[in-house]
């Protein structure tokens, strides 16, 4: 059975991969990634009500500076159940992020969600593979982050869709996930990704937080990589 895993698919005669780009650290590194393993780049940006729109305007710079053609994907989640989406509640600074318990900005299903949006326009465009930026272990916990999410929807995508009913399904590719953040960001500081011009806060303010979950998972992957970050030196 074609499972996914971690290990480097390359491309061969031009082949096609989307990607999923938020403008964050681990997605402007994944579009590298894809970028140095010889596919041609289609990225997904998702606006699905999130607080601010700042990640949305990094993301789509992101795919303009490197030439890849791009989709702005809006959607609704009027229902809203997480700290992104609901201005109400309280965004979570937690000092000690513990990857057992599922924090309020997990957004429902999310990465369901947006890989099945992912499938459906990699069919279309004719890629062999999307990639997701998500990591199983320098992250806040989320279920929809774990290798076993990731092998029941390679699963799916064989059962359910076109390709896969032909024999060729379009294929997961997670190469972050059991890298830290450090690791990523080393991968990424060798493919030259312009970390100045990411956004991984939660906050959509003029400078990063500094204590949301995401901007300490970010400060503890350059500190531990010994790298400074760009962004925070200017």
């Amino acid at each position: 059975m074609k499972e996914f895993s971690s290990n480097k698919r390359r491309a061969t005669s031009n082949q096609k991969a989307v990607v999923l780009l938020s403008g964050g650290l681990d997605s402007a590194t994944l579009l590298y990634e894809a970028m140095d393993r010889g596919f041609k780049a289609h990225c997904l940006i998702f606006d699905y009500g999130q607080r601010h729109r700042k990640e949305i305007q990094i993301a789509k710079r992101l795919a303009k500076s490197v030439g890849c053609p791009f989709h702005v994907v809006k959607i609704a989640l009027p229902w809203q159940g997480s700290s992104l989406l609901d201005s109400s509640m309280a965004i979570p600074q937690h000092k000690k992020i513990d990857p057992k318990k599922i924090p309020s900005t997990y957004v429902p299903a999310r990465n369901i969600i947006f890989l099945s949006f992912a499938a459906s326009y990699a069919e279309v465009v004719k890629a062999e593979a999307v990639f997701i930026g998500a990591n199983a272990l320098d992250y806040s916990g989320y279920p929809d982050c774990r290798p076993e999410f990731f092998r029941a929807y390679q699963t799916t995508i064989k059962a359910g869709t076109k390709t896969g009913a032909e024999g060729h399904a379009v294929h997961i590719e997670v190469p972050f996930l059991k890298k830290t953040k450090a690791q990523i960001i080393k991968v990424g500081t060798n493919l030259k990704v312009p970390y100045e011009k990411t956004w991984s806060c939660y906050q959509g303010g003029k400078t990063p937080c500094g204590t949301c979950d995401s901007c300490r998972l970010r400060a503890k992957g350059f500190e531990e990589a010994g790298i400074v970050d760009p962004l925070m030196a200017n």
